[in-house]
């Protein structure tokens, strides 16, 4: 009788780990499904903002701020790389959530989307080929060619002073183009140039103008989400507030390009 009784405990024991481990992977699932992603879209080839290092790992100012957006609001960063007009597209139908990519906040854009407060405070620079002449500044763009990114706010500038655009993926295609001569003129954020002039120095490129008056970059929102603009508004408040953002902006940049 003992030892019947010894083998129904052991058995109850039994089916209750059963029931508990069931239980405890039931939830653990539930947990994984219920986790919140925040999807970002990036260009993944705009160094120093957006870009993969020699490990191949996807980095750069606006990544680092992004994952640091998303884990202070309690999301999963999950990032979608895509050239610019591509990502824009693919924002647009609802692919992503948000855009971490120097996005400049325009009349324009303001109609279509929702930003976020800046994160990035920059100056607009025309650069073209050490040997050209013919440009001095903006005021020089008239009939000739500029290698933006078509629906950039760089683009719309150089189209806006008479440049034809011939597109680009990027600041590093716009710099071989006009290291071959192949367009005359392109127009960037001044730490995206130094940025490149550092990783090629013997890049034959100059500034020829800088504009005085900063270009503030934010976070592109969907128009009807509020909410989420307000939960990004405040994270970015504390990381400024913490040092967080400045810390970010010294790995990159040496200085504080957040403010």
């Amino acid at each position: 009788m003992k030892k019947k009784l010894t083998l129904a405990l052991i058995g109850l024991a039994a089916m209750s780990a059963l029931v508990l481990t069931a239980c405890g992977n039931n939830g653990t699932q539930a947990d994984k499904s219920d986790e919140k992603v925040l999807k970002i879209a990036t260009e993944g080839t705009y160094a120093p903002f957006s870009y993969h290092d020699e490990k191949g790992d996807l980095t750069g100012y606006d990544v680092e701020v992004a994952k640091a957006v998303a884990q202070k609001i309690g999301y999963k960063a999950e990032f979608v790389e895509a050239p610019w007009d591509a990502m824009l597209a693919a924002f647009d139908a609802g692919k992503v959530d948000v855009v971490f990519n120097q996005v400049g906040i325009t009349a324009e854009r303001e109609e279509k989307y929702l930003f976020s407060t800046p994160y990035t405070m920059s100056h607009m620079v025309v650069v073209t080929n050490t040997d050209n002449k013919d440009i001095k500044g903006l005021a020089d763009l008239d009939g000739k060619k500029a290698a933006q990114s078509l629906t950039s706010n760089y683009g719309k500038t150089a189209e806006d002073a008479g440049a034809t655009l011939v597109s680009v993926n990027g600041f590093a295609q716009a710099a071989d183009l006009l290291a071959s001569n192949q367009a005359d003129v392109t127009l960037n954020d001044d730490v995206a140039y130094l940025d490149y002039m550092k990783q090629q120095p013997n890049a034959p490129l100059k500034v020829v103008e800088t504009a005085k008056e900063g270009v503030p970059s934010a976070v592109l929102i969907h128009k009807d989400d509020k909410e989420l603009q307000g939960k990004i508004n405040q994270a970015l408040k504390e990381l400024s507030e913490d040092g967080t953002l400045a810390k970010i902006s010294e790995e990159f940049f040496g200085k504080d390009i957040s403010k």
